[in-house]
């Protein structure tokens, strides 16, 4: 029990110059980056799917309005979203997680950056992004999804569009936040308004050129 502590505590002090080499990869790596809207979805959406297709229509029409267009490099959404910006000419960047469920980066990616600890990743999806333009997903895209809108509750972050596309998927949720975290105070009314809801990549483009006055 002895041995294991103190090989724990020998261990965790190197561990912060690997964070730390995380973050100044990162941010070398992106700073040039000045106009980009991150993409999250679900990894398991299928290419007969149409939020696939919604996707890189998206992307598509981003990267024709100026921007460029960051993933978390998977497949799926992230997949679709990287092909519509390197179809279109655009940077299309990938930033990949090392976990024990292996993540193959997708083969649209322009330019990788590799992380071990999600909250080195995260830091570098809300200081490059624009926008995030939330599809349909999981815990992984929820997760970024709360926490853009818990920075930008808290004041931590200048506020930025968070759209989240398809309401026939997310109105269950809508309603949730709705009739039990505003009734029960947990959440006031206007913070419902630190997203918006779209159906289409017309609207997402929309909703971003409007917030910035394009």
């Amino acid at each position: 029990m002895t041995a294991l502590k103190e090989d724990f505590t020998k261990e965790d002090p190197w561990r912060i110059f690997r964070i730390m080499s995380e973050f100044v990869d990162g941010f070398e790596e992106l700073s040039d980056i000045k106009e980009a809207v991150s993409i999250f979805g679900s990894a398991k959406t299928r290419l007969s799917s149409r939020y696939y297709k919604l996707a890189e229509e998206t992307a598509v029409r981003l990267v024709k309005s100026g921007y460029a267009v960051i993933t978390g490099a998977g497949p799926g959404i992230m997949e679709a979203a990287n092909k519509g910006a390197k179809k279109a000419g655009g940077e299309s960047i990938g930033l990949n997680i090392l976990i024990p469920i292996m993540q193959k980066p997708n083969k649209y990616i322009t330019r990788l950056i590799e992380f071990k600890y999600f909250f080195c990743r995260k830091v570098m999806f809300a200081k490059y992004s624009k926008a995030f333009v939330v599809f349909p997903g999981g815990y992984g895209t929820l997760d970024e999804l709360f926490e853009a809108l818990a920075l930008i509750q808290t004041e931590r972050i200048s506020p930025f569009p968070v759209i989240l596309v398809d309401r026939s998927y997310w109105k269950g949720m809508l309603r949730w936040l709705q009739d039990t975290l505003v009734r029960q105070g947990a959440i006031s009314k206007s913070d419902l308004t630190f997203f918006k809801v779209v159906n289409t990549p017309q609207e997402v483009i929309a909703a971003v050129n409007k917030f910035y006055l394009k």
